[in-house]
């Protein structure tokens, strides 16, 4: 038998209000949804929350090279992989393609990609 003076409700009024509270708290944060990355005026990316602190930072690994073609980006990471230098590729925001190698190589890595 439901009681007559509302105490019941005081339990799920206080749940919704924290949730709401909440919210707006993650909200000024920045802990937007970012919605589909195809979206005009965005570039999937949630601003203001980021791993590293800019985009093209790439944490211990560092460019050996740039190109425009992904095929010669191939090519240059089989170069490196034949010398014995780990490599990887990675798409920059302007569309070009990065080689990517650890610190420690990126100067040899650099001296085989000059003479390639």
């Amino acid at each position: 038998m439901a009681t007559s003076d509302g105490w019941y409700l005081i339990g799920p009024l206080i749940a919704f209000g924290l949730v709401g509270f909440l919210g707006a708290v993650f909200w000024r944060m920045g802990l937007q949804p970012t919605g589909a990355p195809g979206r005009p005026g965005r570039d999937g990316y949630a601003d203001g929350l980021a791993i590293f602190g800019e985009r093209d930072d790439y944490g211990l690994l560092f460019p050996a090279a740039v190109t425009e073609h992904p095929e010669v980006a191939d090519e240059i990471r089989r170069l490196l992989a034949d010398a014995g230098i780990r490599a990887t590729t990675a798409i920059r925001r302007d569309g070009r393609v990065s080689v990517l190698v650890f610190c420690e190589e990126v100067e040899e890595a650099r001296r085989l990609v000059g003479s390639f």
